[in-house]
C-alpha cells in the first residue's frame, strides 16, 4: 500500500469515528429530549396544569349590584349603575414602568405619585389604580395594552332625586356600603352578596374566555320607601321658599298618613345633594326632622288639654279664669298678651293661652300628665329604624319641680322631634290610636295602641279647628275647601346662660282634613330673621301650602265646600247622570 493510500484510509476511518460520537451525541440528546417530554406530559401532567393556570387563569369576583330604592309608587330615590374599576398587578406592571406616565395620563393621575405607589406595592398582586369609571374611559386604559393593568366591573348609587330627597336616603361609600339615612338602615336588605369565575387570560392579563362559574352573585333586594315622591317635592319646595323668605338658620316638615302611620314626606333645609360627595359635610346631611330635638312651645297645649280631659276633672266646656291675665308659680311669672277673663278649654286653644294651660297643667296629679305624655310618644324613640334617631326629652315626673309641671304646660322643659310631634297630632287624627311610625312601604298598617279615649281625641280635635278660623292664632293655615284642626307654636330657643329673647322656633302642627283627617303635617322654622316671627306668621303658611296641594295630589275630596259650590257639585252630578241614561237609550 502506497503512502498516500494509507493517509486517505486513516483519514476515512477518522471520519467516521467522529460521525458516529456526533450520531451518538444526537442520540442521547434526543433520547433525554424525549424521557423529559414523556416525564413531563405524562408522569408529571399535574404540576404542568397547574402551572398553566397559576399563568393564564384567575378566579374573578362578581360584583353584585345594590338594591334600588323606591318611593312608594315605584319611582327611583337611588339607584345603582355600572363602572368601572381600574387595578393592576404591580410586579406585572413593572417591566413596563416607563409607560406609566401614559397610562397616568389617561386616568387623570400624577405620574410620580402613580409609580411611586406602584413601586411601594411589589409585594402585593392587586392593587387599585382608580375607582369608578365610566366604560368608555377605562376602554381608553385598556387600549394602552400594558401588562398587568386590568378593569373590574362595580357598581356607584346614583341619587336621581337630588338633594330633595338626601337627608332620607342618604349615601353610601366608594365600597357602596350604606353611610348614613335609609341606606345604612337597610344596608344588610340593599347589599348584594358578590359571586366568583374562573377566566381565562393571555399573557398580558386580558380576558379570553369565561371558563367556570364558581358561585352566581345575589344581588340587593329593592327597597321600597312609604315616601310619596310628589308631596316630597312639595314640602321640598315650600321649605326652601320659607328658608329664604324669612332669612331662617334651619328648617324641617314632616308629612303622615295619618291612617297608616307611613311617612309620606321628611325633608330638612339647608340640604345637600347626595350625588356630589364634597357637599357631604356631618351638619348638612344629618336628618334634622328625626334627630335634631325641639322645645315645642304651645304646640303642645293640645296634649295638654287631652291629659286634662282624660284626667275627669275636666269637660270640653270646662271655664279657666285666666284673670288678670298672669300667674306666678314660684319665682317665676307666667303671662298672657292680654287678660282674657273666664275662658273654656276652647278658646285657650284658639287664643294659646299660656296662663289657662298652666293653670290646667297644674292641676293635674303629675304622674296623669307624664302618662298621657308618654303615651303620645314623648321620651321614646318612634319605631322608624332611622339611624341616629333621638328619643326627645322628658323628665320623669319624680324629678319635677312645680315650675316644670307649670312650664311643660305651655312646651318649655320638654323636648321632641319633629317626627314625634307628627305622631303624637296623627293620634289625635285616628281617634287616639298611635299607630307606628313606618318610613317603609305596608301593605297593611300596623297595630295601634290606644294613648288616649276617642272621646278626648275627638274634642281635641274639633277645638284645634277653632285655632284655624276667625279669632284664632292659626288662620293662615287654613285651606280653602278643607277643615283644618291645628296649633302655632312660637318658643325661645335656649341656650348658655339661659333662654334668647330673640331667637326663635316658629311652629305648626295640624291636621287635614279635619272631618277625617288623612294628613298629619309639622312644620319647625329655626330663627326665622325679621319682624316676622310668630308660628302664626311663619309656619302656618307654609303648613297651608303643603297641605292644599298634597291634599290635591292625593285625591282627598274636600270637606268644607261652600253650600252654593256643594249645590253645583250635586247638579253637575246629575246632569251628568241624565247625559248617562240619555246615551244608554
Amino acid at each position: 500500500m502506497t503512502r498516500g493510500a494509507e493517509t486517505k484510509s486513516q483519514t476515512a476511518r477518522r471520519f467516521v469515528a467522529r460521525s458516529s460520537l456526533v450520531l451518538v451525541f444526537f442520540a442521547a440528546v434526543a433520547t433525554s429530549l424525549v424521557a423529559r417530554a414523556v416525564h413531563l406530559q405524562v408522569l408529571d401532567k399535574e404540576f404542568l396544569n397547574e402551572q398553566a393556570e397559576s399563568r393564564h387563569l384567575r378566579t374573578e369576583k362578581i360584583i353584585a349590584h345594590r338594591g334600588t330604592i323606591t318611593d312608594r309608587n315605584g319611582e327611583p330615590l337611588a339607584i345603582s349603575t355600572p363602572v368601572d374599576s381600574i387595578w393592576a398587578n404591580p410586579g406585572e406592571l413593572a417591566p413596563a414602568v416607563e409607560r406609566v406616565p401614559e397610562l397616568a395620563r389617561v386616568l387623570g393621575l400624577d405620574a410620580d405619585l402613580l409609580i411611586r405607589r406602584i413601586t411601594r406595592s411589589m409585594d402585593k398582586e392587586f392593587v387599585y389604580l382608580k375607582r369608578h369609571l365610566n366604560p368608555e374611559k377605562a376602554n381608553e386604559v385598556l387600549a394602552l395594552k400594558l401588562p398587568g393593568v386590568n378593569v373590574q366591573r362595580e357598581y356607584r348609587r346614583y341619587y336621581p332625586a337630588g338633594e330633595v330627597t338626601g337627608h332620607l336616603v342618604g349615601f353610601t361609600n366608594i365600597d357602596d356600603e350604606g353611610q348614613e339615612g335609609l341606606e345604612l338602615a337597610f344596608n344588610h336588605w340593599l347589599a348584594g352578596e358578590s359571586g366568583a369565575k374562573r377566566v381565562l387570560k393571555d399573557r398580558l392579563g386580558r380576558p379570553v374566555e369565561n371558563v367556570e362559574s364558581i358561585r352566581p352573585p345575589h344581588h340587593g333586594k329593592e327597597l321600597r320607601t312609604s315616601i310619596d315622591l310628589r308631596v316630597q317635592y312639595l314640602a321640598y319646595r315650600s321649605l326652601k321658599s320659607a328658608i329664604r323668605r324669612y332669612d331662617a338658620e334651619s328648617g324641617s316638615i314632616v308629612v303622615l298618613d295619618v291612617q297608616t302611620g307611613e311617612v309620606l314626606a321628611v325633608v330638612n333645609q339647608p340640604s345637600y345633594n347626595p350625588n356630589d360627595r364634597s357637599q357631604l359635610a356631618a351638619d348638612r346631611y344629618r336628618n334634622r326632622a328625626i334627630t335634631d330635638i325641639f322645645e315645642p312651645g304651645s304646640s303642645i297645649k293640645p296634649l295638654v288639654v287631652a291629659a286634662a280631659l282624660e284626667s275627669g276633672q275636666y269637660r270640653p266646656s270646662s271655664i279657666i279664669d285666666t284673670a288678670p291675665g298672669s300667674v306666678t308659680v314660684g319665682a317665676k311669672t307666667i303671662e298672657d298678651s292680654r287678660n282674657l277673663g273666664r275662658v273654656s278649654l276652647t278658646t285657650i286653644l284658639a287664643r294659646s293661652s299660656n296662663v289657662g294651660v298652666t293653670k290646667l297643667a297644674m292641676s293635674l296629679p303629675p304622674e296623669q300628665l307624664w302618662n298621657t305624655m308618654t303615651r303620645f310618644g314623648f321620651g321614646a324613640l318612634t319605631t322608624s329604624g332611622f339611624p341616629g334617631e333621638s328619643a326627645g326629652l322628658l323628665n320623669h315626673y319624680d324629678h319635677w319641680k312645680e315650675i316644670n309641671q307649670a312650664t311643660l304646660g305651655y312646651g318649655y322643659g320638654v323636648s321632641v322631634t319633629p317626627l314625634q310631634l307628627a305622631q303624637a297630632y296623627a293620634t289625635l287624627g285616628t281617634d287616639g290610636r298611635m299607630y307606628p311610625i313606618s318610613l317603609v312601604a305596608l301593605d297593611k298598617p300596623g297595630k295601634p295602641e290606644r294613648a288616649i279615649s276617642s272621646d278626648s281625641a275627638a274634642a281635641v280635635k274639633r277645638m284645634l279647628e277653632e285655632v284655624v278660623r276667625p279669632g284664632g292664632t292659626g288662620t293662615k293655615a287654613a285651606v280653602a275647601g278643607y277643615r283644618i284642626a291645628g296649633k302655632t307654636g312660637t318658643a325661645w330657643k335656649s341656650g348658655i346662660g339661659g333662654y334668647s329673647q330673640d331667637e326663635y322656633f316658629s311652629i305648626f302642627a295640624g291636621l287635614a282634613p279635619a272631618s277625617d283627617p288623612r294628613l298629619a303635617a309639622v312644620v319647625v322654622i329655626d330663627e326665622p330673621s325679621g319682624e316676622l316671627y310668630y308660628g302664626s306668621d311663619v309656619a302656618a303658611p307654609v303648613f297651608a301650602g303643603v297641605m292644599a296641594e298634597s291634599l290635591r295630589l292625593l285625591a282627598v275630596p274636600p270637606d268644607a265646600l261652600p253650600a252654593r259650590d256643594a249645590g253645583s257639585v250635586m247638579q253637575a252630578m246629575a246632569d251628568k247622570k241624565s247625559s248617562q241614561q240619555a246615551g244608554s237609550q
